[in-house]
Parts: structure tokens; C-alpha cells; sequence
């Protein structure tokens, strides 16, 4: 597997780069002094292809800094549009991994929530559904392993809200490993136990499907984790 700096390379054509975006990397955006994913992918097109100027690179898909897994980039216009589109349509599989506290019954359900953002504190939280800035949340989990840490939960996001995932499972008393922002107190080597997996999505040229995994971190494996449990 190619890689760039610490940013293996999943998937890499004419249209499209997938990467899988290590912990402690911002999508984009990142404060002054830091380098963001966009920047090392960035950095990587223009020296293989020793293209002077920019790099057209448009972001499809956004992970938390401290996520980690598939993270799509679109290589041309034409390629973000239609691939935007597909994520704003819903038909975009996006399947993660999450390590969490406790264990979560029952075993597989569906989490439906409307969530705001708590700008002072700089998080997301649960609310009731008819408060005007409440945004519908939904979600499918489903038990893969029972850890000696907690549980590892598999994960069908039907939408994509700002720490969705981390606040829908803290809500029922069951935060991810590591994630002391949303009230774990289990600690976790690198960012917290938040992986996307598996992301499936029409080809924006070929109009195929495209499915695209990226493997767990290492740090994952002392935790008892092991690819297998992808069943």
C-alpha cells in the first residue's frame, strides 16, 4: 500500500483520492502551524505529478481530528459535485467501527435523536425535537465483540451530523473509549476509538460501486480487536 506521510493511500485514480486519515490529523482547516490531511494530500499529488501552483483537491467526506479511517477526496469539480451529491442524497454506506464503554443494550438498535450544538462548550447534545436549531440524528448499531475495556459496536451512519456517533452513544451512557469531551473515562492511546470503516459509493465517471476499508489502527489491537470481527 503507497503511502504519504503517515496517510496510507486506500484508493487513487484520475478522480479520486481515499485515504485513511490517522488520529490527531484535522480534515482540513488546521490552526495555525499544523499540517491538515487536505495539506499532505495535497503535497503528495503535487510531487507526483510535479504539478506546479495549487492542487485541486475537494473534501467529500470530514472525520474528527480525533477519528480515524476513510476520508474521500475528489480530484476534480465534476467529481465533488456528484460525489456531494450522493453523500446529501444519503446513498453513501458509511459503516464505522466505535469502542465503546459499558456494553449497549440491546445488542443491536436504532438510535433516532435530534441534536444542537452548545457553542460556549464547543460540543453537540441532545435535545428535544422541537427546538428550533435541533437537527435529526440517525443511526444503526450492532454489537461485533465484547471487550475487556467495553464493546466494540459496528456502526451504520443514516446521517451525518457533527459528532453524531460520539454524542448518540454518550447519550445512552456508553462514550466511546477516550473521548473525555463526551464523558469517557476509559483512556485510549491515540484520539478515540472511532474508525470509519467501510464507506460504499457510486464511481462519480464509471458509475460503479465503489467500496472502500480501511483497517484499524494498531493501537486497536491491545484492546483485543481483531479484523475478524468484520463478519
Amino acid at each position: 500500500m503507497p503511502t504519504l506521510p503517515t496517510l496510507p493511500i486506500l484508493y487513487e485514480d484520475n478522480h479520486l483520492l481515499v485515504v485513511s486519515k490517522p488520529a490527531g490529523l484535522a480534515t482540513q482547516g488546521a490552526a495555525p502551524g499544523q499540517t491538515s490531511v487536505l495539506d499532505l494530500a495535497r503535497g503528495y499529488l503535487k510531487q507526483k505529478f510535479d504539478k506546479p501552483g495549487n492542487v485541486y483537491l475537494g473534501v467529500v467526506s470530514r472525520l474528527d481530528a480525533s477519528a480515524t479511517g476513510v476520508l474521500v477526496l475528489a480530484r476534480t469539480s465534476k467529481a465533488a459535485a456528484r460525489l456531494a451529491e450522493q453523500f446529501r442524497l444519503g446513498t453513501v454506506e458509511k459503516i464505522y467501527w466505535a469502542a465503546v464503554e459499558g456494553c449497549p443494550e440491546p445488542a443491536q438498535a436504532e438510535c433516532v435523536d435530534w441534536i444542537m450544538k452548545d457553542e460556549r462548550r464547543q460540543r453537540m447534545f441532545v435535545t428535544r425535537q422541537s427546538h428550533p436549531q435541533a437537527r435529526q440524528a440517525r443511526l444503526c448499531y450492532r454489537t461485533l465483540a465484547k471487550l475487556v475495556s467495553g464493546t466494540l459496536l459496528e456502526i451504520t451512519l443514516e446521517t451525518g451530523r457533527k459528532h453524531q456517533i460520539r454524542v448518540q452513544l454518550a447519550d445512552r451512557g456508553h462514550p466511546i473509549l477516550g473521548d473525555a469531551k463526551y464523558g469517557a473515562t476509559t483512556n485510549f492511546p491515540d484520539g478515540i476509538a472511532l474508525h470509519a470503516r467501510r464507506l460504499t459509493l457510486q464511481h462519480p465517471v464509471r458509475k460503479e460501486p465503489l467500496v472502500i476499508q480501511a483497517p484499524c489502527p494498531r493501537s486497536w489491537r491491545r484492546y483485543g480487536i481483531d479484523e475478524q470481527e468484520d463478519t
